[in-house]
């Protein structure tokens, strides 16, 4: 009978064949580990030659975590930080100033040298801080050039423009009829300089305080009369002086040095506008046309769009002034006291002329009596008036006088003051934009 043998186990293996599946195991598991090392190698290389690159295009390489970045906010509806309106910062409403020890003036327009002078920190100019006694035009002119004073030898009696500059319209014009002085105050910063109203016991008005410049008018005023443009402190106004010798107690000099002031530089950018290199204020090339109140001034001015340029204003009144060309008048050169490059609007005046209108300021002008109704304007034409019966020019192109802002001519006198000032109401418009 054949004999059946059972199928052989691996326990039933010879000793052979365990020894070789053993070393078939080995290779199989030193396969994978190849695999496995090659792996790591690979890997270990790539971060090498990452490293390596990384550290060439910047200044360190760390392996330490980059600090978290902070990330600016902005709005979900303005997400760009640069179009956001800027914030406004409210005002401490502090009104005085302090050192350490007690409240001081908070005027940082001008500073005492404590020699007998003061310096302009905006004009740059240096002024004699006192005046001394009222002289005869001519004769201030003769005796003070080149006046040496406090160290310097260069001292000038001002243009018109160099005085005005000091022109302070918190000032309050005096009534007319006013005979005393206390609790008057002036149009000039008498913190720092020395000022005095007309000496009433002397034959003065209160309002005779007018101040010597070298402006002499290029055409003349109340019937041939020569003047030169002064400035009045007392009551805030420019006009036309005598400068004959006589007639009067004269006029008070204050004395400058520094490089003069009040030289335009006009550019017209042939789009409407003329700038003033000389200041950064951008003008408005032609005027407004026709007359109209202040308030109706104003508002002209904030609508204007012109050169794409929506941020035009009223003229302050020192603004105004720096651009009166004093070599011109409607009498000598037929033309407003403007350079040419400017397109002024004619008029007929009072006295049936052809002529140049009056422009409004957006300054106000104080007053004892009608306190703030009164705003400023330039004349860039003849500074009319009514003396004897008849109009003329009483004050010169480039007078500054101040008419009411807002009414009915037909409730005002036609005339008023000693030289009977023209009454207007309705004055030009000249806007303007931009400055220092």
């Amino acid at each position: 009978m054949e004999s059946i043998h059972p199928t052989p186990t691996n326990q039933n293996f010879a000793p052979e064949q365990q020894l070789e599946e053993v070393n078939q195991k080995v290779k199989r598991l030193n396969r994978s580990n190849l695999i496995i090392i090659t792996s790591l190698i690979i890997l270990i290389s790539g971060l090498i030659i990452f490293s390596l690159a990384y550290s060439r295009n910047t200044k360190s390489f760390s392996l330490r975590p980059k600090p978290i970045q902070r990330i600016k906010k902005t709005s979900l509806t303005n997400p760009s930080p640069t179009t956001q309106s800027p914030t406004k910062i409210v005002d401490t409403n502090q009104t005085y100033c302090f050192d350490d020890k007690q409240t001081i003036t908070c005027d940082k327009s001008y500073q005492d040298n404590h020699d007998g002078t003061v310096t302009d920190l905006n004009t740059g100019l240096m002024w004699v801080k006192s005046p001394g006694d009222k002289q005869q035009y001519n004769d201030a002119i003769a005796a003070n050039t080149n006046v040496s004073y406090a160290g310097y030898d260069d001292w000038r009696v001002p243009n018109i423009k160099e005085l005005y500059s000091l022109m302070d319209f918190s000032g309050i014009d005096p009534d007319s009829s006013e005979t005393d002085a206390s609790g008057l105050k002036p149009f000039i910063n008498t913190d720092y300089f020395d000022f005095s109203y007309g000496d009433v016991s002397a034959g003065d008005r209160i309002i005779d305080s007018q101040w010597i410049t070298t402006n002499l008018y290029v055409s003349t005023v109340m019937n041939n009369q020569q003047c030169f443009f002064g400035v009045n402190f007392a009551d805030g106004r420019i006009k036309c002086y005598p400068n004959r010798t006589g007639g009067n107690n004269g006029y008070f000099v204050r004395l400058v040095r520094g490089p003069e002031y009040g030289v335009n530089e006009f550019i017209d950018h042939g789009d409407g506008t003329i700038t003033d290199l000389s200041t950064n204020l951008m003008w408005q090339q032609n005027d407004s046309g026709q007359g109209m109140d202040w308030e109706s001034a104003l508002s002209y001015c904030e609508n204007l769009s012109l050169a794409n340029q929506s941020d035009w204003r009223l003229p302050n009144a020192k603004e105004l002034q720096y651009i009166v060309d004093y070599t011109r008048s409607p009498d000598t050169t037929h033309s407003p006291a403007i350079d040419p490059i400017f397109k002024t609007s004619s008029i007929t005046n009072e006295a049936g002329q052809k002529d140049y209108p009056y422009f409004w300021t957006s300054t106000t002008h104080q007053n004892q009596r009608a306190t703030q109704s009164f705003a400023v304007y330039i004349s860039f034409g003849r500074a009319m008036g009514k003396m004897n019966g008849q109009w003329m020019d009483v004050h010169g192109a480039g007078a500054q006088r101040s008419d009411p802002k807002s009414g009915n001519i037909a409730d005002y006198p036609q005339s008023v003051g000693p030289q009977g000032d023209a009454r207007r109401l309705h004055n030009y418009v000249r806007c303007v934009r931009g400055g220092i």
